[in-house]
């Protein structure tokens, strides 16, 4: 028996490991106490509204306002971030430099830094008295409390999903399919863009859809920054907090049903479009 492989099957004859059913019933209840009753509770509290009372609440100036705020600014964040973000794995996985290691660790300081410390810190510098926003002032560029200091801040929470989800792939990547391009006569920006990207291609939409997601739902690190002026700079977040300080509650769950239905939404057709590259790069 030493050494031998215990292979464990299910009654379809599928080999699965031992303490499956455990694992599973373990799993099930994990997800269903955390995840689908609290989601469970939003359409429930949204429920108590009639439907015209629903629609006129979740399409009210203010409310529409602040979905276009919060969606727009957070998909510009995402956008620098898939660049910069694969910018940086890169340097992280392909070159050796003093600091590396320093700079390895401080990509996840936005996971670590409380958002409302790194929402104080931001409105600081980028205010028309601090380091940054100080010199941007002096050339007509207001950044604090208004749409471009949201997207920095939604820049700056959202950087380590997509380093931390290209890295990994990109250090597994063979390097042979490189050597092969360039000894057939290929540069290296074809090489690049033809042979190293549609690799990571699928890595790098999944760090945009996290990026994006976080950027809907971040608060801390963006309400400092906004300014909260109406119909400027106000985000979905922020009127939700606005309706439970009203105990208005089943308006604050209705616009938040909204943003999880919409969020849902384009997380499914990323998804949907990454397992459709990941197949296209197989074939």
């Amino acid at each position: 028996m030493d050494g031998q492989i215990v292979k464990v099957k299910n009654k379809r004859g599928v080999r699965v490991i031992p303490g499956f059913g455990l694992s599973m019933g373990v799993t099930v209840a994990m997800l269903g106490v955390f995840v689908l009753i609290p989601l469970a509770s939003v359409f429930i509290r949204a429920g108590q509204l009639s439907l015209r009372e629903f629609v006129d609440v979740v399409t009210s100036r203010q409310v529409v306002s602040g979905y276009i705020v919060s969606f727009s600014c957070a998909f510009f964040a995402a956008v620098v971030n898939t660049v910069f973000g694969l910018l940086l794995a890169w340097v992280l996985v392909r070159y050796d430099f003093p600091g590396k290691m320093f700079m390895n660790g401080i990509i996840e300081l936005p996971f670590a830094l409380p958002t409302a410390v790194a929402g104080i810190s931001l409105t600081y510098l980028y205010s028309d008295k601090g380091w940054l926003g100080a010199a941007f002032d002096k050339i007509g560029i207001e950044i604090a409390y208004t749409r471009v200091g949201i997207t920095i801040a939604m820049i700056f929470v959202g950087i380590p999903f997509v380093v931390r989800t290209v890295q990994p792939v990109l250090e597994k990547l063979d390097r042979q399919y490189e050597e092969a391009a360039y000894m057939l006569g290929a540069g290296r920006g074809y090489t690049f863009l033809r042979v190293i990207l549609p690799e990571l291609f699928p890595a790098v939409l999944a760090g945009f859809g996290l990026a994006f997601a976080r950027g809907i739902g971040e608060y801390g690190s963006v309400v400092f920054i906004a300014g909260n002026i109406p119909y400027e700079t106000q985000i979905a977040p922020l009127l939700i907090m606005t309706k439970l300080e009203q105990y208005k509650y089943a308006d604050a769950t209705a616009i938040a049903l909204v943003l999880l239905i919409i969020s849902f939404v384009l997380m499914l057709l990323i998804n949907s479009v990454q397992i459709y590259m990941q197949k296209f790069c197989k074939d």
